[in-house]
């Protein structure tokens, strides 16, 4: 965790949790695990699911607002985190309420079950993570959470997303894979999600193009001349939640 992000959507890092395990192809080549092989002191228990208790209160000791990743070397609604876990993590961001929470999870069908359970202060955004088209129903669990906030993030893109029911989300983050061995992307993939969201109107904020080594973001990340860093409108109160949840199978 650091209270200084080079995630380029946020300010700072929170982990109440660390580890995780692999969900879909978007995980294949993560960050986070690496990140725990390189650092074992830090991480003793590699990237095996781990509760760090010690780290629960870290917002409420930070007295300067700032915007905060949630778990960026884990998943909140991992089934290993208990329920419990997952009110005292949501109970700290209500009374942080000098920040802004940014929780995103691959897990959206847990977050749809665990969601009426928990508090939504305005300080809390919710997002899913969505990599290809197999991963679009996330967005249909998404809508049904109450966040003040819901966001998507199409990172790391792996194809094109077409045909995006953006109803009730208020932010979009895309970017590529970046890592040595990353795949490759398309620029199109991203112009594409460009144009969804300005028919829906939806913020678009491009991270990077993806590559190695070279990720192509900062000023690189430029699609029709210009940078994409559009950020989500803060609403006073929850959104109430949308649709039906899909039945999959």
């Amino acid at each position: 965790m650091a209270d200084h992000s080079a995630i380029e959507w946020t300010e700072a890092t929170w982990n109440p949790t660390s580890g995780c395990t692999k969900v879909s192809p978007g995980c294949d080549r993560c960050y986070a695990e690496r990140i725990t092989h390189r650092f074992p002191n830090a991480y003793p228990n590699g990237f095996d699911l781990t509760i760090r208790r010690a780290a629960l209160d870290l917002p409420l000791r930070w007295k300067k607002p700032r915007t905060i990743f949630v778990n960026s070397m884990s998943d909140v609604f991992h089934v290993g985190v208990p329920d419990s876990y997952i009110a005292e993590i949501f109970d700290v961001m209500g009374r942080a309420e000098q920040h802004t929470f940014q929780v995103l999870t691959k897990r959206a069908e847990r977050l749809a079950r665990v969601a009426p359970r928990l508090p939504w202060p305005k300080n809390v955004w919710m997002g899913v993570s969505v990599e290809s088209t197999a991963y679009r129903w996330r967005i249909d669990y998404l809508r049904r959470v109450p966040a003040v906030v819901r966001f998507v993030s199409a990172e790391p893109l792996l194809g094109p997303l077409n045909d995006l029911d953006l109803t009730g989300i208020h932010w979009l983050i895309a970017g590529g894979e970046s890592q040595a061995g990353a795949r490759p992307t398309e620029e199109f993939w991203f112009r594409n999600l460009r144009d969804q969201c300005l028919a829906s109107h939806v913020p678009f904020f491009l991270k990077q193009l993806g590559g190695h080594p070279h990720k192509r973001g900062g000023d690189e990340a430029v699609l029709d001349g210009r940078r994409w860093l559009e950020m989500p409108i803060r609403t006073q109160s929850p959104v109430a939640p949308t649709g039906r949840l899909p039945t999959l199978c």
